[in-house]
């Protein structure tokens, strides 16, 4: 097994090089399944969850080819037929969801085993199956499987959803995307990689339009055909970063990045006295003096992002007063927070409200991720805390962040992957 050590204390500098955005890119390569040619996607993050979902490609019989170490050739041209029931990649990864409409679009059915990924607490699907329901399809899980079946075919809808949701309006523009007709989606979700992917199949061939407001009309093609494509930068890990110099000092400039969709982190890191300045495709990101207080309410983009809750959290237990962050998206994202305690951070939550109140520093301690960025937490609380930190689970921070430590490093963060031994492989050795 491996974790991370990491002497906090040390300032960063220099610049980094944001990945593309791993949201978009698992939900665009999912979507290749709806092509019948050679798709080559650029800008493709290194991280577990792309090699999981290549892997499921793989196995239902799509060619994929990596031409590089950031783009990937694939065509499903012969897809061996609409079961993906994988459990064992499926459960890795909670974008395996995704499945249930691109395969259900290509082939009118869809066999799929229950997704995976981070435990945030409950993450429904009643809203796709409202969805696939509304398209003329028939939904039922059993044994760990979800079936989804059209015997009478699929039609075009209007489709409300009565609560925001991302993952279900990805999977209704999957599923409809080939169906002849107007499929009208409502109280749609606005994020960036729903862009992405509505340009993405824009550029095989589709007809989507509204894409990043809450009305999305999605007129369905005959077919899809290939072509060329690079995904958007990643605004959380660019975020990350953001936060890493905020909780540390010194100065840094983020290159390939989309400003546009950084403004809630942005604003908020101004509020709390960092300077963010603008340049392009890049921000320059400064912390000189204290951080100030604030408060959070994450919520749906444009909103600020759920998945920047616990690396701002961190940056509230370095910060001089009482600050207040207020999770609007996921039940169980404060499991972050028994692990920043270990590190002497003052947090009580009630709920979905945390209340931080700063300390002059943060010791260094043994944690463990408990998700994706729980572990980025972890890593930016002991880059700015006192003393030695070991971070184990370390594999939740592999499956979204491309290269992390040798970016950190390059900022001067100091960070070691060490091999170890736990209790179990010990008695079993």
């Amino acid at each position: 097994m491996r974790k991370y050590v990491i002497k906090g204390g040390n300032e960063l500098h220099g610049e980094v090089t944001v990945s593309g955005f791993k949201n978009a890119a698992l939900a665009i390569i999912t979507s290749t399944i709806l092509v019948e040619g050679s798709c080559i996607i650029s800008n493709i993050p290194k991280i577990s969850d792309v090699t999981v979902h290549l892997e499921i490609l793989k196995r239902m019989g799509a060619s994929v080819k990596l031409l590089d170490d950031t783009t990937v050739e694939i065509n499903c041209a012969h897809l061996r037929g609409s079961r993906a029931a994988f459990d064992d990649l499926t459960r890795k990864t909670r974008a395996s969801t995704y499945l249930m409409g691109a395969v259900l679009g290509r082939f009118g059915s869809a066999h799929v085993s229950m997704s995976g990924g981070c435990n945030l607490g409950s993450r429904p699907i009643d809203q796709h199956i409202k969805g696939f329901e509304s398209l003329g399809a028939k939904v039922e899980i059993r044994n760990g499987i979800i079936h989804i079946t059209a015997p009478d075919g699929m039609h075009p809808a209007r489709i409300y959803f009565d609560q925001r949701t991302v993952g279900g309006t990805i999977n209704v523009i999957l599923a409809a995307v080939r169906v002849p007709g107007l499929t009208i989606i409502e109280n749609a979700n606005k994020e960036p990689h729903i862009v992405d992917l509505a340009n993405f199949l824009n550029a095989m061939g589709a007809e989507i339009s509204g894409a990043g407001t809450d009305v999305i009309k999605v007129r369905g093609v005959h077919k899809l055909h290939g072509g060329m494509y690079s995904i958007i930068p990643d605004q959380i890990e660019a975020g990350t970063f953001m936060a890493a110099v905020a909780a540390t000092g010194g100065e840094i400039v983020i290159r390939n990045v989309i400003p546009k969709h950084l403004e809630c982190i942005s604003t908020k890191m101004i509020e709390m006295g960092i300077e963010v300045v603008d340049l392009d495709d890049a921000l320059l990101v400064r912390r000189t003096g204290e951080l100030r207080r604030t408060n959070v309410k994450t919520m749906p983009y444009p909103g600020y992002p759920t998945d920047m809750n616990p690396q701002t959290g961190v940056l509230m237990c370095l910060a001089r007063g009482t600050s207040i962050m207020t999770e609007g998206v996921f039940q169980d994202r404060f499991r972050y927070v028994d692990e920043l305690r270990r590190m002497g951070a003052h947090i009580q939550v009630d709920g979905q409200i945390a209340i931080v109140e700063g300390v002059h520093n943060l010791s260094g301690a043994p944690v463990q991720c408990c998700d994706l960025r729980c572990g980025a937490a972890l890593i930016i609380a002991a880059l700015a805390a006192q003393g030695v930190t070991e971070i184990g689970n370390i594999e939740h921070v592999e499956r979204g962040y491309d290269n992390m430590v040798a970016k950190f490093n390059s900022l001067g963060a100091g960070i070691e992957i060490v091999e170890f031994q736990d209790e179990e492989e010990l008695a079993n050795a």
